[in-house]
């Protein structure tokens, strides 16, 4: 099975562009946080993405930078030889459905807004009775 959800932000308008067939084909890109992160590393990957028709459409309307979207789809890797010479390998995600992540409003106050840090119970503290499943 090829399936792959995400969820970040656009880090550019989707680039929309109709084929000769007049299939209309959003390219974008998605910045996706890091669950887990180490001192000096990124905190996010930059995922390649394409979607077409009525998705490409609604992309080319809402798509745009900073925009947070949760993405679902298939991810299809290939290759190509460039001017160079050199051969290149791809890894795209062939979005099949998108969604808002988030309302207008949260968005426009995104920056204003501190992470919260999460507090965890270590789980030998847990009592089993208390579980729902024993």
């Amino acid at each position: 099975m090829n399936k792959v959800i995400l969820m970040g932000r656009l880090t550019r308008d989707a680039d929309v562009k109709v084929s000769s067939t007049g299939m209309s084909i959003a390219r974008f890109n998605l910045a996706v946080d890091r669950r887990f992160k180490k001192e000096g590393e990124q905190t996010c990957d930059f995922i390649n993405c394409v979607a077409f028709s009525k998705t490409a459409e609604f992309l080319e309307k809402y798509g745009h930078k900073g925009t947070k979207f949760v993405v679902e789809g298939s991810i299809q890797t290939g290759s190509y030889t460039n001017k160079e010479g050199q051969k290149v390998y791809t890894t795209d995600v062939l979005v099949q459905s998108v969604e808002f992540a988030e309302s207008k409003n949260s968005a426009q106050t995104y920056q204003n807004v501190e992470p919260q840090k999460a507090e965890f119970v270590a789980v030998d503290e847990i009592d089993d009775e208390e579980l729902p499943f024993a």
